[in-house]
Order: C-alpha cells, then structure tokens, then sequence
C-alpha cells in the first residue's frame, strides 16, 4: 500500500513577487549550450566511454555546434585525466571551443585538476559545493556559514592556481542541490564566491543554479532563478547559468521557463542521458526552440547519424518516442492524421508555402535528415486511404482517385490486420499492383483499332478462356467504345463512372497511369489501373483491370 504521508515539499520558494517571466511567451534568443555529455552523461552509463569512444563523442559535439563541453572531472579517474590531456596535447580542440572540468571544492581535488588542465587554450573551471539543507544536516553536519566557507576558500584556491599554472581559465561556481537550499542562503553563497573572483564584463564568471534533483513544479524553480538573477552582484559581469535534472520529467520545462526568468546558459546531455532519469535534454531543448523559428546554434540535420554514434559509444536506447530522435516521432498510423499530413504536404508543394504549418508534424522531418515516405506515413491496420495514396505517390508516382485510395485502403488494411504486422511502402505497392495493375485475366484485350466513323468505332480483338473474338462498336471516345464493344461481346452490363490520367515518369518515353471506375448493374463498383508508354493502351489496360476485379 502506497503512504503519501511520508512525503511533503523539500523545496523553498523564492519571495512573492519574482515572476516576470510569467509575460513572456516564448524565447526569443537561444541560450549558450553546454554540453555535459562526456561528464554527467559519462558516469552515469552503465560502462563508461573509453578513451576512443570520448574522443569520437568530443568530435561530434564539436560538429553539432557545442561551443562549451564538459569533457570530465579529471580528479576523479585516469581515463578522464588522460583524455583531457589527449585533447589539449595533440591539439585537438577548435580555436571557437572552450572546454569545463569539474571538481569539488576540495584543496587536492583542486590542485589535480589544474594539473589536468594545464596548457589548454581556453577552459572553464567549474568548482562546487553541495549547499542543501538535506546535505548539511544529514552528510556534512555543517552550519551554514561553515557550508559557505567551503565554497569561498574553493575559490580563493581556483583563484590562486589560475595565477601559477599556463592557460587560459574562466570560472564558474555551482550552489550543488539549490533546488533544496533556500534561495537567499543560495544567493548569499554565491555572492561571497563572487567577492573573491571579481568579475568583469570582459571576463563573466558563470553561477550555475543546478535542479541538481528536481524537487517543485517548474514554476517554482523559474521564480527561484528570477529571484537571484535580480539579487547577484556583479551581474552585468555573471552568465546565470541552469542545470536541470529530469527527475519528476519537467527537466525541459524547467530549463525553459529558468530561461524566460534570466538564464542565459543552459549545461545538458544529448537525448538526456544522465544519472537517474537524466539530464535535460539538448534535442528537445534546441529543436522545441527551432520549431518557434528560434536558431539554437546547433545543428541536427543529420538525426539518424546523431543518433547512431550516441546509441553505439554510450550503449544506450534512444526510446522511439523520443521527441524529434525518436523512430516514431514523425510516424502517423491513424487514417485521419494520415488524410491531414497527406494534404498538407500537397498543399505546401501546391502554394510554395515556406513556412512550415503541416498538421500533426511540428517540424519539417527532412530537416533532421528524416525522410517522408520512411518516417511519417507508416502503414498498418489502423491507416487510412490517405497515407496509402500518399506513399505510393510519393515512391512510385501512383496518383489514385479518392474512391480507389479508399477501396486500396481495406485491402492495404485488411493483410496488415491479419498479419499483425506493419506494412513497407515495397508491400503497399506490391498490393496495389496484384490486385488492380495491368490485369488480363480472364479477359484481354489483344489489339484495338479507331477509327472516326459515327463517332468512334473500335474493331476490337478479346481474348477469354483460350478463344479470341473480334467485334466492333462505336462510343463517344476510344475508351467508351472500347467498353461498348467489350459488353457487346459478353453480355455484361457496367458503366465507366470515372477516369483518370498521368504521366508516371519523366522524358519523352514515359509511362502514362489510367484509373478507370466501373459501375456494374448490381450497384457495386470495380477500379482497375493500368500503365503504357501509349495513354491509350493504359486506359484500355485499366478498364480490363477493373473488368477482371468484377
């Protein structure tokens, strides 16, 4: 049995009164990304990258767009302490790239890292301490102006080492677990961590506010983090920066609203790898942006190879509904939602329109380096005469009458209900060709000659059962005489309620498609297609096809 009463809020609400951002609607710049992958991310997998495999991820950060990436804490093992020092010593690092190492604010730990990091171009070094009050009470067994000391004796020390060691150091100080300090005792730390660094606009130093565990409703974290935006010194001389954890699953709402309140930093993971449920995620951060017409600065165009670098270093599974990485994301199985997306993408070729409106997709899939016909029409029992004309238009030129979309729909349907499988588009087509293409039997069509006598006249020549019969007829066109002479000679009674043409390829020599309609004495209705460099031969190919369906 489940007992709530043992739970009750850890969190401590800023002031009343900070929330501006409730008036914002929308980012209107992105923030700077850092990337926390090769740090946060990497140890929290289950079997750390090797050097090898942080060397590759490092490459596609850098190639994603990641000015700022958290490549280790140095202090912590050999592998993170040898590859820092293989990234600065084989020069591996973009002159646009500055690279963060972490360490507590622990004299030895502090002095390892310098060590670690000596001779880099450009590095952040991110000091830290745990300010909570669960971490004070239950793991230091601190006062608070001990906690306090900590942090400001770390930063006398980075201080200090930044002097005597070669490279080019920034700085930033992270209030660990300030979703579980009060915000003024929060404030009040880093305002004496700033006291000792000394700032300038020319050299910021960076205050990370990390939802080190996420303990409220975003809400709350984004009036904290307003709240201290307006109460940090130096602050035309500090990058307000967030770290959100996922761990009540507002990881993305938090760093959104931390931003429409003062951030202007963001530290993240890909695909919100992290410990326990993860980091906030960098996609959907970036692309949530991108979708209202924000650049992020960072480039997933190419999603699938993203996706599978990521999946083989880390060894990790990104979930199918993954937003934007997803396999299914851009996937409609629904008929209806099918119908929607089918149309607006006609009624973008149609109209030229640039921006992007389609229903049910939030963002164009071939910008991720998705594909139309792979990820967003997906066929199964559920589908819809729209998505099955839309994928057999878009990967074999078929342009099928509504009414024949719909009578291929339940036959599309009903071998994937039986199945119980999802369809490819290869299967749609092979459905589509078996049960309505170039049929000729039992009938055929063998020759067929015009001439404009009375009309039309057709001298046809059928073929039924193994016998061939020649007749004539006259009609209003070559296909209606053709149809004419067809029911003269068998007796059967239809009418050719529709038909349509195109052409199926390009050039001189292309194929044409025909679509015929029939309409039959008892009320039912057969389609048949049909295809032919002749448009005549194809619509005759048609009729017979939809005769043979009878």
């Amino acid at each position: 049995m489940m007992d709530a009463t043992k739970y009750a809020p850890g969190y401590y609400p800023a002031p009343a009164g900070y929330d501006s951002w409730v008036k914002k609607d929308h980012i209107e710049t992105a923030p700077i990304f850092c990337s926390v992958d090769l740090r946060d991310g990497n140890q929290a997998l289950i079997v750390p990258m090797s050097l090898e495999e942080k060397l590759e991820f490092f490459q596609l950060l850098v190639k994603i767009g990641f000015k700022e990436i958290e490549v280790g804490f140095p202090a912590a093992s050999e592998t993170e302490y040898e590859f820092l020092r293989t990234l600065i010593e084989k020069d591996m690092i973009p002159e646009d790239v500055t690279l963060q190492v972490l360490t507590q604010c622990r004299d030895h730990i502090i002095r390892r890292t310098f060590e670690a990091v000596k001779g880099a171009p450009r590095a952040v070094i991110h000091f830290y301490n745990s300010t909570s009050v669960a971490q004070r009470q239950q793991v230091f067994h601190k006062s608070k102006e001990e906690i306090k000391q900590i942090a400001v004796e770390g930063a006398k020390l980075v201080k200090q080492l930044s002097g005597e060691y070669e490279g080019n150091f920034l700085f930033e100080y992270s209030p660990e677990s300030f979703t579980g300090t009060e915000p003024d005792y929060a404030l009040e730390v880093c305002n004496a961590v700033l006291d000792v660094m000394q700032p300038t606009p020319d050299r910021p130093m960076i205050i990370n506010l990390p939802v080190t565990v996420e303990m409220s409703m975003p809400h709350v974290y984004a009036s904290q983090i307003e709240y201290c935006s307006k109460h940090l010194k130096y602050r035309d001389s500090v990058i307000l920066s967030t770290h959100p954890h996922n761990d009540r699953g507002t990881g993305v709402a938090c760093a959104e609203l931390a931003v429409l309140a003062g951030a202007q930093r963001i530290e993240c993971c890909l695909f919100g790898n992290g410990e326990r449920t993860g980091n906030v995620d960098a996609v959907t951060l970036a692309l949530n942006m991108y979708s209202h017409g924000v650049d992020p600065k960072l480039d997933f165009s190419d999603m699938p190879g993203i996706c599978e670098v990521y999946e083989r270093v880390t060894r990790m599974h990104i979930y199918e509904r993954s937003p934007y990485a997803g396999q299914l994301v851009f996937a409609a199985f629904s008929g209806s939602h099918q119908d929607a997306i089918a149309k607006g993408m006609n009624y973008r070729k149609e109209t030229g329109e640039h921006r992007w409106t389609c229903p049910y997709i939030p963002v164009d899939p071939h910008d991720l380096g998705r594909t139309y016909d792979a990820d967003v029409i997906r066929i199964n029992s559920q589908s819809g005469k729209g998505g099955i004309g839309f994928v057999l238009e878009q990967n074999y030129g078929y342009n099928l009458p509504p009414k024949m979309r719909e009578a291929l729909g339940y036959k599309v349907k009903s071998v994937s209900d039986h199945s119980h499988k999802e369809l490819s588009t290869s299967e749609v087509c092979r459905i589509f060709e078996t049960e309505y293409l170039n049929k000729s039997n039992p009938l055929d069509v063998v020759e067929a000659h015009f001439a404009q006598v009375n009309g039309i006249t057709a001298s046809v020549t059928l073929e039924m059962g193994g016998q061939r019969k020649e007749v004539t007829a006259v009609g209003n066109g070559r296909l209606d005489a053709v149809a004419n002479a067809i029911q003269s000679a068998t007796g059967m009674e239809f009418h050719l309620e529709q038909y349509s043409e195109h052409s199926l390829d390009g050039g001189s020599t292309s194929r044409a498609a025909s679509y015929v309609g029939l309409v039959w004495g008892d009320g039912s209705m057969t389609w048949g297609a049909g295809t032919h460099t002749d448009i005549i031969v194809a619509g005759i190919r048609a009729l017979v096809s939809a005769i043979n369906n009878k």
